[in-house]
């Protein structure tokens, strides 16, 4: 008889984390659960290839409706599904849009994972717990670069959210003796990443642009420097802290940073553009209180996790432009298409 494959719950498996968690943990033999909400509209896009991918002909893969606002449906995910590791990646995770929906972010960042916890322990289930924790925690940083022993000085309601749920894991940890992890991973980005996140927002109008698809590209704080690194590598790092003997927490980091400005100059010189033409400062891109500067010391995760970033930023940038860019110039044939298709006025 064949071993049973270890099963794993993933909140927020539509996510850019979650995708990548989800075909991490299909690749090692996993039978992975997804939770995602219920709406008029599929949004399962970053995790649809996952049923197609000709190297997992027998895909463990299953999605179940459910939300980190309704504690008893977490209850009855966690007692039929019965996973071995629970990974908590389901957020309002915009933190601009935090300051417009401080109640709902709340809601689901902080409460959320509460109820996601006390779900855990009522079922007895015994599974181990990843909690997404943000380097946004650090807000207005008191020592560069940041550690796991840096206090927190949270900006944002998003972050507020995020520190209660970091110490409610903590607390489960230590009260409980549950095996909960906090990874507090810094900026990661990718193709996948959401487009209204400044990155992604940078790279596909960048690629319109140079496709004649727009004109201009309006941004908020230009001077804002973020640690950034690779989404599928930062996943692996969840991975691990639940691969240990212990539970712990772990800053995950390059270990370099680059403002908003850099970004946006890579991006449009790769594409041979001057950006000075095309990017519109407005303010309303800026948030009532700034973060200004996160950079991540991940030598916990090196020593006792052996984990390491590979990818640069120039080559982050780069995957990321290419991308778009192909996305691009599938819409302007598109468009040129149809217009071919309208005909002559009046035929």
């Amino acid at each position: 008889m064949l071993p049973m494959a270890t099963k794993a719950l993933i909140t927020g498996i539509t996510g850019q984390d979650g995708s990548y968690l989800a075909e991490l943990l299909l690749n090692k033999g996993y039978e992975v659960h997804g939770i995602i909400r219920r709406s008029s509209s599929f949004n399962t896009g970053r995790i649809d290839h996952l049923y197609r991918d000709p190297h997992l002909p027998d895909t463990q893969l299953f999605l179940h409706y459910g939300d980190l606002t309704d504690g008893t449906g977490l209850r009855e995910i966690l007692t039929k599904v019965e996973p071995e590791e629970v990974y908590n990646l389901g957020a309002q995770s915009h933190v601009r849009v935090s300051y417009d929906q401080p109640v709902y972010t709340a809601q689901v960042n902080a409460v959320g994972t509460v109820r996601l916890l006390e779900a855990l322990r009522h079922t007895g289930i015994g599974a181990k717990f990843y909690q997404a924790s943000t380097s946004e925690m650090y807000g207005e940083v008191s020592e560069t670069p940041q550690t796991e022993q840096t206090k927190f000085h949270p900006r944002s309601p998003y972050a507020c959210a995020k520190v209660y749920s970091f110490w409610q894991t903590v607390n489960y940890r230590e009260s409980y003796d549950m095996f909960c992890c906090n990874g507090i991973l810094f900026n990661h980005e990718s193709p996948r990443r959401g487009q209204t996140f400044v990155t992604r927002k940078i790279t596909r109008a960048a690629t319109r642009i140079k496709e004649g698809l727009q004109e201009k590209l309006y941004l908020g704080n230009l001077d804002a420097k973020r640690d950034w690194g690779y989404a599928p590598e930062f996943v692996e790092a969840m991975w691990l802290m639940l691969q240990q003997e212990a539970p712990g927490d772990y800053l995950i980091a390059t270990g370099v940073s680059h403002s908003v400005r850099e970004f946006l100059e890579l991006v449009f010189g790769r594409l041979g553009l001057d950006h000075k033409k095309h990017i519109e400062i407005d303010q309303r891109y800026y948030r009532p209180a700034e973060t200004e500067v996160l950079l991540g010391d991940s030598t916990k995760a090196r020593q006792e996790l052996g984990w390491s970033p590979t990818t640069t930023f120039d080559e982050l940038v780069k995957l990321m432009v290419e991308s778009d860019w192909e996305l691009a110039r599938r819409e302007r044939l598109l468009a040129e298409h149809q217009g071919d298709n309208q005909g002559p006025p009046g035929a």
